[in-house]
């Protein structure tokens, strides 16, 4: 949904309210956590936060609080939104002089004792149709990660109509996210 004006609480809470009902905008819903769909574009970014289980913590602490999402041009609504399966939560962007609306709802969450982390699922209400996962993730040497995979197309004609501006927008999210993980991070 394109909005002229930074949408206020309730109007972005009874946007989510229309999309409550409604199933995702994709088929190949958990696809994040095996192999993503040929037909769609695929992105992966996977940058290195730390090392041990301090940074770690932190990783989880920072997913926790989306911290992912606080960018100053994007972020999510509601805020402090708990990271359970079935959660909607509002992407809310500031991009090309308009505020865009997106619904997506937490497909899965992944809690491991070295893994933690969450996708979400588009809704109709989304410029875009596919999923997102974020995960913190150590590895065998003790390396921690920041790994981003998503699954995308257009799901409006504006959308389309924008394609190479949104996927410049999809990469720049993804370097100002991992951007903001490493701060979160950081000794």
């Amino acid at each position: 949904m394109l909005r002229i004006r930074q949408p206020k609480s309730e109007t972005v809470r009874q946007f989510l309210q229309t999309q409550a009902s409604r199933d995702f905008s994709y088929p190949m819903v958990g696809a994040t956590l095996a192999t993503p769909p040929s037909e769609y574009q695929v992105d992966h970014t996977r940058v290195r936060l730390g090392h041990g289980e301090e940074s770690l913590a932190q990783g989880r602490i920072a997913l926790q609080k989306w911290t992912q999402f606080q960018l100053g041009w994007v972020t999510t609504f509601p805020p402090a939104l708990p990271i359970q399966a079935g959660e909607m939560v509002a992407i809310v962007a500031r991009a090309g002089g308009f505020w865009w609306l997106n619904a997506c709802r937490i497909v899965c969450t992944i809690e491991e004792p070295k893994q933690f982390g969450f996708a979400y699922g588009t809704l109709p209400a989304h410029a875009e149709s596919g999923e997102e996962r974020f995960l913190i993730e150590m590895d065998d040497a003790g390396d921690v990660w920041y790994d981003i995979l998503a699954f995308s197309r257009p799901n409006r004609v504006s959308a389309k109509l924008a394609y190479p501006y949104m996927r410049h927008l999809q990469k720049r999210f993804a370097r100002e996210s991992a951007a903001a993980m490493r701060q979160a991070i950081r000794p």
